[in-house]
């Protein structure tokens, strides 16, 4: 099976890549939609901001293309932020793949923004990306804007307040921490986006 990571041209894509590496995975870095033809399954990552970001998904071919997948998708940090209707950040339309709008963090007392460190992983509702992984267990993150937790929130973490830390709208899901530097919690995570069935 090969997975295809799209290329966002943002600086997580090399940690994702080495991560996959560490599990085997067959990969290949897409940037067009016509460089993942023969995937099974996709990645979107990110790391930046959701204007930019959006501009090269539209540039590319991969922001339309996106809209009518039905392969298995994850996002990662702004990779899953992307795949909501709005940005609060750079005030932009995402891929309207899962209802919702992405708003600034507010940490409260919790600590400085933006959110940047281990947090906890608090299953709400069933995910098959959490086989295998403990209630409690600490992912990374880093980001300043965050989900707020709803009917796509599968997983939350808390920081100022509930934040959706996993979004799952049927085969389309999303990570706000990032799997490939949450040491052996993300390498399963990881291996569950491989190995479960669509």
């Amino acid at each position: 099976m090969t997975l295809a990571i799209i290329d966002t041209s943002t600086a997580n894509i090399a940690s994702v890549r080495f991560a996959l590496e560490r599990l085997g995975a067959e990969h290949v870095l897409a940037p067009t939609p016509a460089d993942a033809v023969g995937a099974q399954r996709l990645i979107l990552p990110g790391v930046g901001a959701a204007g930019p970001a959006m501009a090269r998904l539209d540039a590319s071919g991969w922001a339309q293309a996106l809209r009518g997948e039905t392969r298995p998708l994850l996002g990662v940090c702004l990779g899953m932020q992307l795949l909501f209707d709005h940005s609060e950040e750079s005030d932009c339309a995402g891929l309207g793949l899962i209802p919702g709008r992405v708003v600034r963090l507010d940490p409260g007392g919790d600590g400085p923004w933006p959110h940047m460190g281990w947090n906890t992983l608090e299953p709400v509702r069933e995910e098959p990306l959490m086989a295998g992984v403990p209630s409690g267990s600490h992912a990374y993150f880093v980001h300043g804007f965050h989900v707020p937790e709803g009917s796509h929130t599968t997983v939350r973490t808390r920081y100022g307040g509930p934040v959706t830390a996993i979004a799952r709208r049927g085969h389309i899901a999303g990570c706000q921490f990032h799997p490939e530097r949450s040491g052996s919690v993300g390498a399963q995570i990881l291996r569950n986006f491989l190995e479960t069935r669509p």
